[in-house]
């Protein structure tokens, strides 16, 4: 595995573990809080930012306007069956989702699967470096690559998982400020 290679797999946990912070919900309204909604339209599992337009009018509320009205039912199932907790209120042409305010012991919650996520961010970022580590050893074993090349190779990934790592901290860090933001 190439230096590049690596800091690219990495650079992508790093991506990996923001889109999962981006589902947490927060006490203010994000539309990304439904990117894992999917919704079963005419037999075919479908994103549901894909089904409809999908915005935040103020602070606590998103609007969800479908671009097919008769799917309408359909998106507000599927919302009522995901697990973001929140209840859709339809008026006929647009669903609403009103973001209540976190309660302290829901924000402690929400911080510890933040840690959760960047964790598991963490733990990829790690194997990366395992699999890079193994790639270097085994070209110094068959003689492609002398010790000293193989040493300062070793070197390069663990400074990249390093600078890797603290993304993904800097991340967790901004994420708990958010939750905790009153």
């Amino acid at each position: 595995m190439k230096l590049a290679e690596a800091e690219s797999k990495m650079q992508k946990a790093v991506e990996s573990t923001q889109h999962a912070f981006n589902t947490i919900r927060t006490g203010r309204a994000n539309a990304s809080l439904l990117d894992k909604v999917t919704v079963d339209y005419y037999g075919a599992q479908t994103p549901l930012k894909s089904l409809a337009n999908i915005n935040t009018p103020d602070a606590s509320t998103i609007a969800i306007q479908p671009y097919d009205r008769s799917s309408l039912n359909v998106i507000e199932k599927a919302i009522s069956m995901s697990d973001i907790g929140l209840t859709p209120s339809n008026d006929g042409s647009t669903i609403r989702l009103n973001i209540p305010p976190l309660t302290s012991d829901r924000r402690k919650e929400l911080v510890k699967v933040a840690a959760k996520y960047a964790e598991e961010g963490k733990v990829s970022v790690r194997n990366i470096r395992r699999d890079a580590v193994e790639s270097i050893r085994k070209e110094e074993k068959s003689g492609d690559i002398s010790e000293d090349e193989a040493k300062d190779r070793q070197d390069k990934i663990q400074k990249l998982t390093d600078k890797y790592i603290n993304k993904i901290d800097a991340l967790l860090a901004e994420k708990e400020k958010d939750i905790t933001t009153v």
